[in-house]
């Protein structure tokens, strides 16, 4: 009696770790879907609130994420060190 319990109990937690993960996966897709949608939108608004707090734009502000993408390809990552 006790074997068939113990069967039991492996299965409902291996069935609740697969829930977890299915819920996971569920979650990431709509955060990448979230950011993709609104990714040009989000952008603009830190960039407004950078001006507002006193901060300068910089020259991403006015392209779209398609276009920093395509940059990227070409020239990869080019970070500025001489500030």
């Amino acid at each position: 009696m006790g074997i068939v319990r113990s069967g039991k109990r492996r299965r409902q937690r291996g069935q609740a770790v697969l829930e977890y993960v299915i819920l996971i996966v569920v979650v990431a897709l709509a955060a990448l879907f979230v950011l993709a949608n609104f990714s040009d939108r989000l952008r603009s608004m830190v960039t407004g609130v950078t001006v507002t707090l006193g901060g300068e734009a910089d020259d991403s502000s006015d392209k779209s994420s398609i276009e920093i993408v395509r940059e990227l390809d070409k020239t990869g990552l080019d970070y500025n060190t001489n500030n």
